[in-house]
């Protein structure tokens, strides 16, 4: 970092105040499409950014939070296989399961009172950070789930709603994830600043996810909504600017076009070690039974081997299916600092153009209610199908209508649109990228604040720079 900046931070004895975006899915060849985020690296400055594998949100944030990788803060993935429990539990937000000395920890032992906002970058409940927002459902009693939001202080949640209105929560993911959810984030990012000034600000954007998982990364949809997010940026960028905010811009993963789905449990099934057990008609996986079972993550599977006895069955069942580039080992996850115990004993990683299913039922008539449903936390395994409504299914938008009619009469509503089959999927991520073109960015508005490449490691010691702390 540069010597002036951190005499400037020096001299009215405070940090340089920042703003974080994360803007998923930001590459160098979206970076054409986004003028204003392309005046401010031109201004700045740029450089490709390493990435963690599996190089997926909860990973990637929390490397970037600690400047360790998921072999030492233990974040393998957006989830795993909670051994204790018997469970698989993806998108938890207790702050806590990540291990290490945090971005705000170190910022605090050099400059006590040191304040930050957390504003949708995940792991956020239970974070020792001043001001927080994330998306949190409200999960009646009769089974209602109602868009809503979190925060920290508890009185921010009034203030912002009755500002903004209720968090967008079916703009947030679904299949009507959409820019509407990315304008809150922005719009709640604009208030808190102006109100609490924190010396740190970071900003999860998810907007990029979604065409570009949809559609892949050159359709022109996913083209258009690179250029509607960086319309949305500009009032933000230009706060930043008033308040002489140094802005910091990158991405956790590139998108990649896929066109090959792999049903990595189907294939363990049919090999006699995984276990179901049947209610109502329907099949659920039976973690806790299996021989073996695979955690779906995008292009990334943990592979749960419950006896060692049985890996070397498990190998000879993936060895050779198609859409699988590598199984590693005990020695592969050491390799690439993935060798932590809520690991699978494999990991399984997609050759370029594939993407694992969770799927574990051998017939759709079998399969869960759940699988229908925009249902994050009840999946064993991450479905990007669930950002399209059934285009098989003739009154698909019929029946959303009368789940929607239910909801606004107050009544339990199922709203079963997701497809079973997960051929539409045309962009995916969690590989280690083929090269920069497709690969994150980090972005400064800071000149000469960044070296060639800057790993994501480094992303914290950066910031504490930037700040003038480091």
């Amino acid at each position: 970092m540069t010597d002036p900046l951190q005499t400037d931070a020096g001299r009215d004895g405070r940090p340089t105040p920042l703003l974080v975006l994360d803007v998923v899915g930001l590459t160098p060849r979206l970076l054409d499409h986004m003028p204003h985020l392309k005046q401010l690296a031109q201004a700045g400055s740029r450089a490709p950014l390493g990435t963690v594998l599996p190089a997926v949100t909860c990973a990637a944030q929390s490397t970037f939070l600690t400047g360790t990788h998921p072999a030492e803060h233990g974040i393998v993935g957006n989830g795993w296989y909670f051994r204790e429990l018997g469970d698989v539990l993806l998108w938890r937000q207790h702050n806590g399961l990540v291990a290490g000395d945090k971005l705000w920890d170190a910022a605090r032992r050099a400059h006590p009172g040191y304040t930050v906002a957390n504003i949708c970058w995940w792991y956020a409940m239970g974070a020792d950070t001043d001001f927080t927002v994330t998306p949190r459902p409200v999960y009646y009693a009769d089974g209602r789930k109602e868009p809503d939001c979190y925060t920290r202080p508890p009185a921010l949640h009034d203030e912002l709603t009755g500002k903004l209105g209720t968090f967008p929560l079916f703009h947030f993911w679904g299949p009507g994830a959409d820019l509407v959810s990315s304008q809150w984030i922005i719009d709640a990012t604009r208030h808190i600043m102006a109100t609490r000034h924190p010396d740190l600000t970071l900003t999860y954007l998810p907007h990029l996810d979604y065409d570009l998982q949809r559609y892949g990364p050159h359709d022109a949809r996913s083209l258009k909504a690179a250029a509607d997010l960086d319309a949305a940026l500009a009032p933000l960028l230009d706060d930043a600017r008033a308040e002489q905010r140094t802005v910091v811009v990158l991405s956790e993963y590139g998108i990649t076009p896929v066109t090959r789905p792999v049903d990595i449990n189907r294939a363990l099934r049919r090999a006699g070690l995984l276990e179901v057990h049947t209610q109502d008609g329907m099949e659920y996986l039976d973690p806790m039974a299996s021989r073996a079972f695979a955690v779906a993550d995008h292009q990334i599977a943990h592979v749960y081997v419950r006896r060692p006895e049985d890996l070397d069955a498990t190998r000879a069942a993936l060895t050779g299916l198609p859409g699988i580039e590598q199984l590693l080992d005990d020695e592969g996850k050491k390799a690439h600092h993935l060798d932590h115990p809520r690991a699978g004993e494999l990991v399984a990683v997609a050759e370029p153009d594939a993407w694992f299913t969770y799927y574990y039922w051998l017939d759709d008539r079998r399969a869960p209610d759940f699988a229908q449903l925009v249902e994050i936390h009840r999946k064993p395994g991450y479905d990007p199908v669930e950002l399209f409504m059934d285009p098989h299914d003739p009154y698909v938008k019929v029946k959303a209508a009368g789940a929607l009619a239910r909801k606004k009469l107050g009544m339990r509503y199922r709203m079963a649109v997701v497809p079973l089959d997960p051929a539409p999927i045309r962009g995916s991520h969690g590989r280690l990228p083929a090269g920069d073109d497709d690969g994150p960015l980090l972005l400064c508005s800071t000149p000469h604040a960044l070296g060639d490449r800057v790993a994501a490691t480094e992303v914290k010691q950066l910031l504490l720079q930037l700040a003038g702390i480091g």
